[in-house]
């Protein structure tokens, strides 16, 4: 956050604390209001019970994934309050900044965005518009592992796709663009099969997270981990926004 972001959370979190008749700002309120910020303010909106629970599972999917995938930056919020245009939202923050990512970091990141659409398909086998900002977010860290990173054999390394401008006009073939898009299809489908792998290897995990958030809406931390049965990890560096991030929630 830019010194301005931080400003407004501040005053967020001081006119929450002013609504709770607080003579100071304490963490819950500083929490409350990166939700606000950060996700959008909450709305009150009925849900049918069939839709309240596939978001459920859809919040919970992407919540069990950034749980047991090694490396993934630890989950601090489940909820399924609507938030914005979101039926739902997961909310997950690094311990410390990092610059660098590695290939093995990046495909977790896809696999974890994918968490929702894999768990509405295992559970209801329905794909749903809900799925929307997570496919944005994959499309763009594989498209940029492919034609930016170096990270494709078929590739190679070298920047296919500029950050700026239309690849043609830098003397990119239509064939290496054609290559591109196969190998970006190649890595979503592959993290989205060991995406629904995990998720059947740990339904009953899942399970326990969407039964918790049914009761209760919003979990924080420590009520994730322990709905769920899994250990919180040690610290442990995370990485701060990737190049071009946006933070849309699920």
């Amino acid at each position: 956050m830019t010194g301005a972001d931080l400003a407004n959370l501040v005053n967020e979190a001081a006119l929450l604390a002013a609504r709770h008749i607080e003579d100071a700002v304490h963490q819950r309120e500083l929490l409350e209001a990166l939700e606000k910020v950060q996700l959008g303010t909450a709305r009150n909106v009925v849900i049918p019970e069939a839709e309240r629970r596939r978001t459920a599972y859809h919040e919970a999917g992407h919540a069990l994934l950034g749980m047991i995938q090694p490396g993934a930056d630890p989950v601090r919020k489940v909820s399924i309050v609507p938030r914005g245009r979101a039926l739902g939202v997961t909310l997950s923050t690094p311990e410390s900044d990092r610059y660098g990512y590695d290939a093995n970091y990046l495909r977790g990141r896809i696999i974890g965005a994918l968490g929702g659409m894999a768990a509405e398909q295992e559970v209801f086998n329905v794909i749903t518009t809900g799925s929307e900002s997570d496919l944005e977010t994959v499309s763009r860290i594989a498209r940029s592992m492919v034609g930016r990173w170096g990270m494709s054999e078929r590739v190679g390394r070298r920047s296919v796709l500029p950050s700026d401008g239309e690849p043609r006009m830098a003397g990119v073939s239509d064939g290496l663009l054609d290559t591109v898009d196969e190998e970006v299809r190649r890595i979503t489908d592959d993290c989205y099969a060991e995406a629904r792998r995990l998720l059947r290897d740990n339904r009953h995990k899942l399970d326990a997270i969407v039964t918790a958030l049914l009761a209760r809406e919003s979990l924080d931390e420590a009520e994730i981990y322990a709905a769920a049965g899994v250990a919180r990890a040690a610290r442990r560096p995370a990485a701060a926004p990737l190049p071009d991030a946006s933070t849309a929630p699920s």
